[in-house]
């Protein structure tokens, strides 16, 4: 008789099929595609957990960038000057501030140029 490894193999296939669920066409119903669509999807994911974290710190410096120059400083001359006031703010918190809380922001540009000069 041969063999056919009957619930473990049944169990395997489900749960690759319920990793490929929503993938298109072949994608998600043929076995040979979803083992090698999963394996892809899994080497994206993994790349892009490290790319997210580089995207968002691009977005605050942007931001934070924009808010600066509003306020008649650059960015460099900016975070020169937090280091030099003892400020610890991160970027993204500085971001945040710069979009929600301008009168804090305002406070420490001031705080920044006091620094400075």
């Amino acid at each position: 008789m041969r063999t056919t490894y009957g619930a473990a193999r049944r169990r395997s296939k489900n749960r690759l099929f319920k990793r490929a669920k929503g993938f298109r066409g072949g994608r998600g119903s043929l076995l040979r595609t979803v083992k090698e669509t999963v394996i892809r999807a899994d080497a994206y994911a993994t790349r892009d957990r490290r790319r997210r974290k580089r995207d968002f710190r691009r977005l605050w410096i942007t931001r934070v960038s924009a808010a600066v120059r509003m306020r008649g400083l650059r960015y460099n001359e900016f975070i020169f000057g937090l280091n030099k006031a003892n400020i610890t703010l991160d970027r993204k918190t500085l971001a945040e501030m710069a979009v929600n809380d301008t009168a804090a922001f305002d406070a420490v540009c001031e705080l920044v140029k006091k620094a400075i000069s």
